[in-house]
């Protein structure tokens, strides 16, 4: 499904903004891999489901693809949540409100990343069910997907967790913004601000 948005930046942007997205990812592999080393003996021991969750998400041109994480919740057989009723806070594990707060939990998306399924920064993919429930609901939604989506965003950064069509809906408006303005000024904005919120522990 091909998209038709105004998306800014000539084509050297795009280029330089997907080698800074592999030398980046590349770079934080060794970091990845010693989490995974502290991580998995903890969850084998007091967690079941496994370390890593994954689940699909809808990428680039609406297509579907598989987004990985760390394990924060409680693992279910089916999700029952509605596209807008708010995350199941009850199913977050004690090790998983750290991952969350500290963004941790995002890490092995690096992974997307170097398959050229997400970026580092871009509009936050959606649950897939959830994401074609928008497309009906939220005027703008389809068209947030013209670029990859990406680890963190300018709406992330602006509104943090989007729960609701409301915030949905403000989630839209933001991401089409930064498509139609993104600029190396606004990526370093972005990173900055992603950066400020690690630190702070200020992630869900």
């Amino acid at each position: 499904m091909i998209i038709t948005q105004q998306i800014n930046g000539n084509k050297l942007f795009w280029i330089n903004k997907r080698i800074f997205d592999v030398f980046i990812c590349i770079s934080l592999l060794p970091l990845l891999f010693i989490i995974t080393i502290i991580l998995w003996p903890i969850y084998n021991s007091f967690y079941s489901g496994g370390l890593f969750y994954i689940q699909d998400r809808m990428g680039k041109n609406c297509k579907i693809f598989r987004a990985i994480k760390f394990r924060t919740m409680v693992p279910i057989k089916e999700i029952t949540r509605k596209y807008d009723e708010p995350i199941e806070t009850n199913r977050i594990i004690p090790l998983g409100k750290v991952l969350r707060k500290s963004r941790i939990d995002e890490l092995p998306q690096i992974l997307n990343v170097l398959k050229g399924e997400m970026s580092l920064i871009g509009p936050r993919p959606d649950y897939y069910i959830h994401a074609c429930e928008y497309m009906k609901n939220v005027q703008g939604y389809r068209e947030r997907h013209v670029i990859r989506p990406g680890i963190t965003g300018l709406s992330q950064t602006r509104l943090g967790y989007a729960e609701g069509l409301e915030a949905t809906e403000k989630k839209v408006s933001i991401d089409n913004y930064y498509i139609q303005n993104v600029s190396y000024i606004i990526e370093i904005k972005i990173i900055v601000y992603t950066l400020i919120t690690i630190i702070r522990g200020m992630g869900k």
